[in-house]
């Protein structure tokens, strides 16, 4: 009989991965560039395991989270001011801003459903839609329960709707398995798409969730004995993501390579797919698109809220106050966000920047921890720290990158 692994932290990883910018970003490399950047995701996953396998034995080992590990390992007072000022400014612009795209991808796949849910016109304001709030209730609810084991079975449970919903597509399409396994196993640059291929891995490996995994890793695992379960939660949970994603391309690069058909964004998904196979590709689609931003709508106030109250000394405990203060805050911006359209290019800006910089940081940061004596015989390896420095270098490509574009460089 099959055993399948203690489903737990990981899949939030996973959750909150799969977003609509990751589906926006893996139909338009599927669109452009067919097949040919496969291979790009299965180093995403590789780099992702490698990243969170370190924090959620972090986690384990130390029973507190990344955001607490920083603080502590910062020792000098003005190091430890700038580490806290360059978390929080990261973590709340930049949390802001991307819920705020959780939340419009969400609600764009019920628009495909059910059609537009206009709430209020006027002169100043052209539309404000109701779909966001209803996102917005439905991730404050989960939220609200004050429960981790009540988030993480929910976040399980839109994971699955998400899977099912993506596979799905993918196997409802024609795939040239040729192309697909070439695309796949050799890594191949068409002209025009580096930045493409960066950004498949900076949709990945982002930060957050180190934040994300080796808080709720502490809370699953109480004991290092457990370190075994966290390893198989994350060897099934990540690679599930890496297989979404991998669907995805597949799924537009069969329906919209080659073809006269304008991909711009993720609303465009859902009903391009319809003609060309038939209503219940995009049925597929936009089920997978809702369940991928309210997934992503509900990780990111969590994240930002372990990060937060981890680096600041606040209580961590999830049905506390403070904990529930941080996660509403950043929960209600992006409702805003979403509801009234508003593009917020002076705010995604600065996010840029701090993502930039906050990325190869952590990760240092992450590396640096896990070589501590306190971790006893669970530190790193030499290889570990060789696969570790390896993920860092990419990181610092994906930094330079989002700052370069952030100052118009790119």
């Amino acid at each position: 009989m099959i055993k399948f692994p203690k489903i737990g932290p990981a899949v939030l990883v996973t959750a909150a991965f799969i977003g609509p910018g990751t589906v926006i970003t893996a139909t338009m490399a599927g669109a452009n560039y067919g097949f040919s950047l496969l291979w790009a995701l299965v180093f995403s996953v590789i780099a992702t395991i490698i990243l969170q396998e370190m924090a959620a034995r972090l986690g384990v080992v130390t029973q507190q989270g990344l955001g607490e590990n920083i603080r502590l390992a910062c020792t000098n007072p003005l190091v430890k001011i700038l580490a806290v000022l360059l978390v929080v400014s990261a973590i709340v612009v930049g949390n802001a801003a991307y819920q705020g795209g959780n939340i419009s991808g969400a609600s764009l796949g019920l628009v495909h459903v059910f059609g537009q849910g206009q709430w209020l016109q006027g002169s100043m304001l052209e539309t404000i839609s109701l779909w966001p709030l209803v996102i917005g209730s439905v991730a404050l609810f989960i939220l609200a329960s004050g429960s981790y084991q009540f988030i993480e079975k929910a976040l399980i449970l839109l994971v699955t709707v998400m899977s099912i919903a993506f596979l799905a597509s993918f196997m409802m399409v024609p795939i040239d398995w040729s192309e697909f396994f070439s695309g796949l196993l050799i890594p191949s640059l068409p002209t025009g798409a580096t930045l493409t291929v960066i950004a498949l891995i900076g949709t990945t490996v982002v930060p957050y969730n180190l934040f994300l995994h080796s808080a709720s890793a502490s809370k699953k695992w109480q004991n290092v004995e457990q370190l075994g379960d966290a390893r198989k939660d994350l060897y099934f949970a990540i690679p599930l993501g890496g297989l979404i994603s991998i669907a995805i391309i597949s799924t537009a690069a069969s329906a919209f390579f080659g073809q006269q058909i304008e991909i711009t964004n993720a609303a465009d998904i859902a009903p391009a797919l319809a003609p060309v196979f038939g209503e219940h590709a995009g049925i597929f689609i936009a089920v997978g698109l809702f369940a991928a931003g309210i997934s992503s709508a509900v990780t990111a106030p969590l994240a930002a809220a372990f990060a937060l109250s981890g680096i600041l000394n606040l209580n961590k405990e999830i049905s506390s106050l403070q904990f529930k203060s941080i996660w509403f805050v950043i929960l209600l911006l992006g409702v805003l966000i979403a509801s009234i359209g508003y593009r917020p290019i002076e705010v995604i800006w600065v996010a840029q920047v701090a993502n930039g910089v906050l990325l190869p940081l952590i990760s240092l940061f992450l590396l640096w921890m896990m070589n501590s004596a306190t971790l006893g015989q669970h530190k790193n390896t030499k290889r570990q720290n060789l696969l570790g420095l390896l993920v860092v270098l990419v990181t610092l490509l994906l930094s330079a990158r989002s700052l370069m574009s952030a100052f118009g460089l790119l």
